[in-house]
């Protein structure tokens, strides 16, 4: 419901605007391992930075932070699945400055930690090598809505079944 809502307003918004958020996405696309504050986005889209973050969430469905962070653990899990850099390297190539801070958010948003997701990665991955890659990419993509309310759910000590009303859904 929240992603059609989401719809209805970018169908609304200015396709100028648009365009400009469009702009500072792919830009974050192109170069997500580099810092990217909202200011710095608001001027490659050439609005403020309230307009701008209260506008690509408006577009997207997340803020630009939130998105950012998809991007970097989708990146980091492709090159633990394809290739054998060390976790250290794949997390400064992806934009992470701690360890730590990776290893935290990355077990946060994908239930393993990077080196329990390249292990498991490596023992199925004979089983995904029939299906589209479009398929397999979509399906392992990080969802931050489900890890944020999953860290939520922790952070107040209700410890019995997470929140998985998302997951069922196909979008």
């Amino acid at each position: 419901m929240a992603r059609s809502k989401s719809l209805r307003t970018a169908r609304k918004q200015d396709p100028l605007l648009l365009r400009r958020l469009l702009r500072a996405k792919d830009r974050m696309d192109a170069a997500s391992h580099e810092a990217w504050p909202v200011a710095r986005l608001a001027r490659v889209s050439g609005v403020s930075q309230a307009h701008f973050a209260r506008s690509f969430k408006d577009a997207f469905g997340v803020p630009p932070h939130r998105y950012l962070l998809t991007r970097r653990i989708e990146q980091a899990a492709a090159l633990l699945r394809d290739s054998d850099l060390p976790i250290t390297e794949i997390a400064l190539q992806t934009g992470w400055s701690s360890l730590g801070t990776f290893g935290r958010t990355f077990r946060d948003v994908t239930g393993k930690s990077p080196s329990e997701l390249r292990a498991w990665q490596r023992r199925t991955a004979h089983r995904l090598e029939v299906v589209p890659h479009c398929f397999v990419s979509a399906a392992q993509r990080p969802n931050l809505t489900i890890a944020v309310s999953e860290k939520r759910r922790r952070a107040t000590g209700d410890m019995g079944a997470p929140d998985n009303a998302e997951e069922g859904s196909c979008s």
